[in-house]
């Protein structure tokens, strides 16, 4: 593609102070917005650039899903791969991202009991991918009958409860840390596993006074922190313990709401799943957001449709991916566009507030001067218009085209 270019479309959502633009076009140069306003403007002020015509379909941001495993759980639950295959089956579920419109994600890094590849390992395979990854280094507890507890620092190696609250350890999770994703397990987790293989997940790991020690190590290194989270015990402890975000927060009361609208902490909402309890509902995303909580939807592919949220209607219960993500917040999206709130807005849960999660809104999440080029041009708005991947024509990644339909 031309180093600069113009793009034209039909609509233009920034989900920035710009709103929509009807008939919009953006001048692309060197990866990134160099100009952005009205069609006549800029063909006017640009008239020796190539033009690349989306008159009939919508340019909104790309998407941003700040909650995955895809490299790490996914290609052995996805592929027959061994670890010498792993990463490989890994570069396939990201090129399925990017063609769902996805070019940002945030990957957790837990330790993983068949696969010891270390965090080096994960960011020198996709350091050329055209797709922006951010990882979170944690430490993961599974809630089987003997609960098991691995970290990203020891690997494919089971550990003791202790060595989750060991300093050194913790020192090693922070310093790597990219960005506050699932840090600590507070409950353990079902993974995505069947009930019965986990009869203790949702029990919680730890004290409150050891939340607070591990978060005093985090922001002592300057480093955000987030949990896993779920149940109104565990949500008031994260709270309590100064966590910057909630990843799940399944079961959040309103009393709690309230107070993570106060701390401004963020939270990361997960319908399809992902803790013991019933997973977040249109009218839980709508309670927060209308509670100025800051709210992006994920994935947390990949994993089943939780068989405790009916309203979900998969027609199977195998595990969902990054396709799912307009189609799990389009419920949401469409409550509150039909309560009046602008699409821009709205938009921000599954673009500019799962940057905001990954600590780059100033690179991606909207469409402004200097930002980087990512956007989707697709037959509608996301979530709100579509929700079907194929609605996604074409995806740009720093101003190149990673994907055409």
């Amino acid at each position: 593609m031309a180093e600069s270019y113009i793009v034209r479309s039909g609509k233009l959502v920034t989900v920035s102070d710009l709103g929509t633009i009807y008939d919009g076009a953006m001048v692309i140069s060197d990866g990134k917005i160099k100009d952005i306003g009205g069609w006549n403007v800029i063909k006017d002020t640009y008239k020796d650039l190539k033009v690349f015509d989306y008159s009939n379909y919508v340019i909104t941001p790309s998407l941003v899903d700040c909650h995955t495993h895809i490299l790490e759980y996914a290609p052995g639950s996805i592929y027959p791969v061994t670890e010498a295959t792993h990463l490989m089956g890994g570069e396939s579920l990201l090129l399925h991202t990017l063609s769902s419109g996805i070019t940002a994600i945030g990957e957790q890094i837990c330790g993983h009991p068949e696969c010891n590849l270390k965090f080096s390992d994960y960011k020198k395979y996709i350091s050329n991918l055209p797709i922006n990854i951010s990882f979170s280094l944690n430490s993961i507890s599974i809630g089987f009958d003997h609960i098991v507890h691995f970290t990203a620092i020891t690997g494919s190696k089971a550990v003791e409860f202790e060595m989750l609250t060991n300093e050194y350890i913790l020192g090693q999770m922070s310093e790597l840390n990219e960005y506050p994703g699932e840090n600590i397990f507070i409950n353990a987790t079902p993974a995505n596993l069947k009930d019965g293989i986990v009869p203790r997940a949702g029990e919680i790991i730890y004290s409150c006074n050891q939340l607070k020690e591990i978060v005093r190590i985090f922001h002592n290194k300057n480093k955000k922190i987030g949990t896993h989270v779920a149940g109104s015990e565990g949500i008031k402890m994260a709270l309590e313990a100064g966590f910057d975000v909630l990843h799940h927060a399944h079961g959040i009361t309103p009393e709690l709401t309230q107070i993570a609208s106060k701390q401004n902490t963020l939270i990361v909402a997960t319908p399809l799943g992902g803790t013991h309890l019933p997973p977040n509902s249109k009218e839980d995303i709508e309670n927060l957001v209308v509670s100025n909580v800051t709210v992006s939807i994920a994935t947390d592919s990949y994993l089943p449709p939780s068989n405790k949220a009916p309203w979900l209607n998969f027609d199977d219960d195998k595990l969902k991916g990054p396709e799912t993500l307009m189609k799990l917040s389009s419920a949401s999206m469409k409550l509150l566009h039909e309560k009046g709130m602008n699409e821009n807005e709205i938009l921000k849960l599954i673009t500019l507030n799962g940057a905001k999660v990954l600590g780059k809104d100033k690179y991606f999440g909207s469409l402004q001067k200097g930002m980087e080029a990512n956007f989707i041009v697709a037959n509608g708005v996301p979530g709100i218009e579509i929700d079907d991947t194929e609605d996604i024509r074409e995806v740009f990644f720093k101003g190149d085209r990673v994907i055409k339909k």
